[in-house]
This record gives structure tokens, sequence and C-alpha cells, in this order.
């Protein structure tokens, strides 16, 4: 799920008529029907708007939908169900299902009810960090602890945590497309030969401060990345402080 992530952020990063939107609506047909819906909530962490994951399944575009904070995604996607075959859901999350021929009729509707009637402050994002930890406190047991209270959603996020004064490892790099992404390992002080990989989607800008050996600040959740068979902890960055 994280490499369709990725994908799915290099296409909003290639495309500016989709950075201009209010809503995001993705369609691939190779995209894996069992993680579009982590996918589309991943999406929202890195780009902050109404969000529609849809792939090809039995003939038909079958998709999950996920909401911002305060915003009534269900009754959004009800205004499109002309152009549905089924869908149902709640205020922040819905599945659907809809003929392949209606999904670009279902990309302007859906941008259109969305655009006259979210909010402005809606689309802003803001991240509440839950505790300050260090890197050291990570650990696979740490991790098993957290996923005891999933599933995460708008009304149970995941936790953010805030880790201080790290650096990288002089190994990160810029990734993605246009290299508009993070890929980082970070050390800390206290502990310099235990390394951690992170992802920050949307801020390759700062490669050239991040690969000066520079001390930041962080603020991000924890996943699982899986990448050759291997399955890792990763740290998906959602915001960066420079000291």
């Amino acid at each position: 799920d994280t490499t369709i992530t990725q994908e799915a952020l290099d296409i909003i990063g290639r495309d500016p008529e989709l950075q201009k939107r209010k809503t995001t609506v993705l369609f691939n047909p190779r995209w894996h029907k069992g993680v579009i819906g982590i996918v589309a909530s991943r999406l929202i962490d890195n780009w902050y708007r109404p969000t529609v994951i849809l792939t090809e399944s039995n003939g038909f575009a079958t998709g999950s939908a996920r909401s911002v904070f305060g915003f009534d995604l269900y009754q959004a996607v009800d205004a499109c169900s002309d152009l549905l075959e089924n869908f149902g859901g709640h205020k922040y999350a819905a599945g659907l299902t809809l003929k392949l021929e209606n999904i670009p009729r279902f990309q302007q509707r859906f941008e259109k009810i969305v655009a006259d009637t979210i909010d402005a402050g809606q689309l802003i994002p803001v991240v509440e960090i839950d505790t300050e930890i260090a890197l050291s406190d990570i650990s696979s047991k740490f991790y098993r602890i957290l996923k005891q209270f999933e599933p995460f959603g708008p009304e149970n996020m995941a936790p953010v945590f805030l880790t201080e004064n790290v650096v990288d490892n002089g190994t990160g790099k810029a990734v993605g497309a246009s290299g508009e992404h993070l890929k980082l390992n970070l050390i800390q002080e206290e502990d310099p030969y235990k390394v951690y990989p992170a992802i920050a989607f949307q801020q390759g800008n700062i490669h050239k401060h991040i690969s000066m050996g520079q001390g930041f600040d962080i603020c991000y959740s924890l996943e699982e990345n899986e990448f050759m068979g291997r399955v890792n902890l990763q740290l998906n960055i959602k915001d960066i402080k420079f000291d």
C-alpha cells in the first residue's frame, strides 16, 4: 500500500489541474482492491482533500472514499448516486461501485459538490501531536501495542509523535517522479548506530537542507513498509522543523 500511495502522490505531483481541485479521485485498474481504503487514508495524510481511490473489479470500478475532518463525505457521495451501482458508508468513509464509463462524470460531479459545500478551513490540515518520544523508544513491541488501538480513522486518529534533534545519516534522497518526496534514514546522537527509515511525502524541496547534516525535529506516525518481501517499520513524517 505504501507503493500505491506513492504512485497516487506522483500522479497528483505531475498534474497541476489535480492540484487545484478540492477533491482527489484517482483510478488505476492495477491497484489491489484490498488496500485502496488504506491508500485513501494515507493519501489524505499527505494531500488533504476528500479522497476516492478506485480500482477495477469484475468489470466495474470499485472504490473507497475517505473524508477530511468536519466534512460529510456520505452526503457528497449520495448526491452522485445516479452515477453509482451501489454505495454505503457514513460521514467520514464510504465504499462505492460504478460502471467504468461513469468514472469521468463521477469525478466532475463529486468535485463540484465538494467545492460548493466544503468550508475553506476544512481543507487546512492541523497536525496534533500525541506525545514526544525518542527514536530509541520505537520497536516492534511498541508498534504491536499501537496496533491494538486500530482501526484508525477520523474519529480515532493514528498516534502522532514528536522527536527532536534527529539527523539523516547521509543516505537520504529525494524520490518520486520529480523528486517531490524524501526518503530518509534517521539517527539520534544518543544511539548513532541505530537507523530508522522514514518517508516524507511532498517535502522533497527541503532535501538540500537535510543533506547538509543539519539537525531537525519531526512529527510522524508509524507504519509498516513491505519491500522485496521484507516488512520493516517506517516513520511517515507529517512535518519537519529545523533547529
